[in-house]
Formats: C-alpha cells, structure tokens, sequence
C-alpha cells in the first residue's frame, strides 16, 4: 500500500513561519504555533512543505491501510490560519465550537482568517480537549457522523 504523501520533515519550523506572509498572518502563526507547543508540551514539526504538528499517533483501517499522522498541527494558509484536529469529526467539539467566535470547520480542520476572531481561552481549552481525546480514523470519523454504514459483524 502507498504512504501518506505528507511526511515529517526535517525542515525547520522556523524556516516556514519566516516565508509566511501578510506580517498578520505570521505572527498569527508564530502565537498559534506557541499556544500549540504549550498544550501538546511537544515540539512542532514540519509535515510536508505547508503543515506543522505536534505530536503523532498510529491509525489502521480496515482495509490493512496502516500509518502514524500528527495529533494536533496548523497550516499558515493564504486565506485563512487552518487548524488540524486529526482524531476525528467536529461534532466532538460542538460546545467549544459554539463559543470560539468567527470561524468555519471542514472535516477535521477549523479555518481562522485572523487569530483574533477567537477566544483565545476557548481556543486553548479546545486544542487541550482535542490533545486529550483519543484518535479516530477517517473512517472511524465518518461512520460516526453515518456517512458510511457500520463494518457487518
């Protein structure tokens, strides 16, 4: 089977927060980047050209497919901070995302155009939330949410 396309990498953080660019949006990613270090209490690491996380975990789907993934991570996007909350669907996080202020979800992500639409308080105890909960697959997510039906016994 094929490996993740997006690997760690030994670039430094650093070297990617320095190429972001409006200055807004980079210090929002270095203040981002500093709040996900003191939650996770791990280092942030380059994932492929774009993506930082920290921390990672093994997932296995039922097809055999196995890998590791990061915990939590962000990209510094052109339109928006992306958030990763890879251990599963949003609807885990309702109530902190009810309270965050302006933002928009994909299936795992949240989008900030600015640091600043959030709560910082509600930001950090959901990234807290999101370090402490266990992990689901893709699949995992999706059954959850009944967009595929469940595994027969």
């Amino acid at each position: 089977m094929a490996a993740n396309s997006t690997q760690p990498t030994d670039v430094p953080v650093s070297s990617y927060l320095d190429t972001v660019e409006p200055a807004q949006r980079q210090a929002d990613a270095r203040a981002l980047h500093a709040l996900l270090e003191a939650v996770s209490g791990e280092p942030g690491r380059m994932w492929g050209a774009s993506m930082v996380g920290f921390g990672t975990y093994d997932y296995a789907y039922a097809s055999g497919r196995t890998g590791s993934w990061m915990r939590l991570g962000y990209a510094a996007r052109k339109s928006a901070l992306t958030v990763y909350l890879c251990n599963g669907g949003m609807e885990r996080f309702s109530t902190y995302l009810a309270r965050l202020g302006k933002h928009t979800t994909g299936m795992g992500c949240i989008y900030l155009k600015k640091l600043a639409d959030a709560d910082p308080a509600v930001l950090e105890e959901l990234l807290r939330a999101a370090w402490e909960m266990p992990s689901l697959t893709l699949y995992e997510n999706a059954q959850a949410q009944g967009k595929v039906p469940p595994k027969k016994a």
